[in-house]
């Protein structure tokens, strides 16, 4: 899926440069992890697994799970403790022991038209998916460089933390469509209401 786009009806964005900050970014402006039709839909929109991949046993345990990672990983990004602090020790602890699980085995095979595609070796299970999310968490929060890199989206009551990797790093908004666009309206709003 490209950055930035959606998937309809669940309104699912893949636009902060992180797998672990996008599922960070599935509460806003809304909880839209809800059912678990929207949690297969954000599995399969952000990469974790290939079109196509099998997700019907996916259950509501599967949201619990992904949820709780969500929380914890949000803490850790987030926090502005230092790393010994209780809150953010249980955090990092338990993104530590999700990210023990191996992440779903890829292989590839020949597709339709014969060009290799990817595809796992079996149906992922739950534990796997959030073991390769807890490592890209892991990855992110130990990587100087990326972790240097976070922003807080500028727009108003927009929480989505994103890596920014524009030239310069002066990108202010989590997506320019978004976010900017609705600066940009209450910019040119506000000028001309002085104007008048």
């Amino acid at each position: 899926m490209a950055l930035g786009t959606a998937t309809d009806p669940y309104e699912l964005r893949f636009d902060t440069g992180r797998i672990c900050l996008d599922l960070i970014a599935t509460t806003h402006p809304v909880e839209r992890l809800d059912r678990v039709e929207v949690l297969r839909a954000w599995i399969t929109g952000s990469g974790l697994v290939p079109p196509g991949t099998p997700l019907s046993h996916a259950d509501a345990s599967w949201l619990a799970g992904f949820r709780e990672l969500r929380g914890q990983a949000a803490r850790l990004v987030r926090s502005r403790s230092a790393p010994g602090t209780h809150p953010y020790g249980l955090a990092l602890a338990r993104v530590n022991d999700l990210a023990v699980a191996a992440p779903p085995a890829p292989r590839a095979v020949r597709g339709e038209d014969g060009a290799l595609v990817r595809e796992l070796t079996r149906p992922p299970e739950c534990a796997a998916l959030l073991g390769a999310l807890a490592r890209d968490a892991v990855e992110l929060l130990t990587d100087p460089v990326a972790r240097a890199s976070l922003r807080q989206c500028e727009g108003d009551n927009c929480p989505i933390v994103y890596v920014d990797t524009s030239r310069g790093h002066r990108r202010r908004w989590c997506s320019s469509e978004i976010c900017g666009n609705r600066e940009r309206v209450a910019r040119h709003r506000r000028r001309a209401a002085l104007a008048r």
